[in-house]
């Protein structure tokens, strides 16, 4: 079973103890992604809107390297760092999956990067 270590410059550049995703056994799993700018390397977004918005175009773009999509996402875990902010991720969250939105579950992000309120990491469909 041939395992593929997946990168893309269009998503965050993770540091160098992880991969941006492992596409192995017929599945991509995507580490947990913030809302990193690619091009700035910078958090993109004061609200959890904006950041959720960023973190999804982020797992967009490394599933497409991958050869997948957002469509084919099979389960997420959302990370925030402030349980308060549930109902914004989620408003945006709906714009991206309107209907037939992959499995979620949902943790607390610990409080070390200020400004950071969300990451998400995601298991999808090759």
């Amino acid at each position: 079973m041939a395992r593929h270590i997946v990168f893309t410059p269009k998503a965050a550049k993770p540091p160098a103890a992880y991969s941006q995703a492992v596409k192995v056994a017929g599945l991509v799993f995507v580490s947990g992604t913030a809302p990193i700018d690619p091009a700035t390397g910078a958090i993109k977004g004061s609200t959890i809107q904006e950041q959720t918005a960023q973190c999804l175009a982020n797992i967009r773009a490394i599933l497409e390297e991958a050869g997948s999509s957002l469509s084919k996402l099979a389960s997420v875990t959302v990370i925030l760092a402030d349980e308060d902010d549930f109902a914004g991720m989620n408003e945006e969250w709906l714009k991206w999956f309107p209907s037939d939105p992959p499995a979620r579950q949902g943790a607390k992000l610990p409080a070390r990067i200020p400004g950071l309120k969300v990451s998400i990491a995601a298991i999808a469909e090759a």
